[in-house]
């Protein structure tokens, strides 16, 4: 099973932008949630995939009212519907007042959504929207139930000490206080920086140093571009194809490194409770915007060892695609580039259509705003 959940701290670094980037170009199928207490913000900045408004009322709010008799996680479609491009989209509450009706929901709805992906009758992923997160916010309740929480957060003084912050509170909360329980315990707490491309690998570093001397489990997991341009072209407000986009390229990548280092184990099959996990399977987030090797300036990997599958998929090549009977314990051959399966490609055909999938207009940008540019308040 597999929850993602992406919030921030404070300010606006762009977590709503970040989570329809995420959902769009995950590599299996994903179930995007708008989960955000504070409200949505999709149903005013995208339309369907007939071109009409999204309606307000199929999302959380009927979702809420469905959850009080309980529910099953296939039912969670039936809240679903199709943002231009095909990805299916939970839209979020009409404002914070609504939430008070999900007040007691929230676990609920977090055992559905971390229940999605075992289904055997549609199942996927799913991505949830947290928006900004504090100490009373409803939905922390639906971390515990998440197999990996992202911490969004701008590579500015202020925010990065928030986020060292909240990192350490979360992991207090979920692992407990124990001395060395945030490296073991599930959910896994990553940070994703905001930054400039310039300096990336050595902002991360310096980041990562801190969160380790926190002793909070948090690790920097990837960089996503601050490319203003990229992210208008994302929400519909400037033309261009915002797959060839900084943004688009350095989520792309993002997406490809979580899925390929914690896909076929944590994302897929949640260790259980108290099981020794090292953290993020040992492995270092890879060159920021699918470059190469980081080389000096780059996040160091953790000081605990890797478990077995983590040090083969970080040490040996992998198998041509196609190549059979490969020995038992390697990994297995990665798809054919462009093929669904493939890091960075999404798992089904019409998503989003600003990623390059079919129905993508060259030289135009999305019919609709799936999301608010970085930077921009929510």
């Amino acid at each position: 099973m597999a929850l993602i959940a992406v919030a921030a701290d404070k300010g606006a670094p762009g977590v709503t932008t970040t989570a329809v980037a995420l959902a769009a170009v995950w590599p299996r199928r994903a179930l995007l949630a708008e989960a955000d207490p504070a409200g949505g913000d999709l149903v005013y900045r995208s339309v369907g995939q007939n071109g009409n408004s999204l309606d307000p009322n199929t999302g959380m709010l009927s979702l809420a009212a469905t959850a009080r008799r309980g529910i099953a996680a296939e039912q969670l479609w039936d809240h679903a519907q199709p943002m231009s491009g095909g990805l299916d989209v939970i839209v979020g509450l009409g404002n914070s007042d609504q939430s008070a009706g999900l007040t007691r929901l929230w676990p609920t709805l977090g055992r559905a959504f971390a229940a999605l992906a075992e289904s055997p009758h549609g199942g996927a992923d799913v991505i949830a929207d947290c928006g900004r997160v504090g100490v009373d916010s409803g939905s922390l309740e639906l971390f515990s139930h998440a197999s990996l929480v992202l911490l969004v957060a701008r590579a500015l003084p202020e925010q990065i000490a928030r986020v060292r912050d909240r990192a350490s509170s979360l992991s207090a909360r979920l692992h407990g206080t124990q001395r060395g329980a945030a490296a073991l315990g599930t959910p896994l707490i990553g940070v994703l920086l905001v930054t400039e491309p310039s300096g990336a690998a050595k902002v991360a570093a310096q980041v990562n140093d801190m969160l380790t001397a926190s002793q909070s489990g948090a690790r920097v997991l990837g960089v996503i571009a601050d490319d203003v341009a990229g992210a208008e072209q994302l929400a519909g407000r400037r033309r261009g194809r915002a797959e060839k986009s900084m943004l688009v390229r350095s989520i792309r990548k993002v997406a490809s490194d979580l899925h390929q280092h914690f896909g076929s184990s944590l994302l897929a099959e949640p260790a259980s409770a108290g099981a020794p996990q090292a953290p993020y399977g040992g492995v270092a987030p890879q060159a920021p915007y699918g470059g190469g090797a980081t080389g000096q300036g780059a996040p160091q990997q953790s000081g605990h060892p890797a478990p077995q599958h983590a040090q083969q998929a970080h040490t040996q090549q992998p198998q041509a695609p196609g190549q059979q009977g490969q020995a038992p314990g390697q990994p297995a051959a990665p798809a054919a580039p462009g093929q669904p399966g493939a890091p960075g490609q999404p798992a089904q055909p019409g998503q989003h259509p600003a990623y390059g999938a079919p129905g993508a207009t060259p030289g135009q940008g999305p019919a609709q705003g799936p999301g608010p540019r970085h930077g921009a308040a929510r």
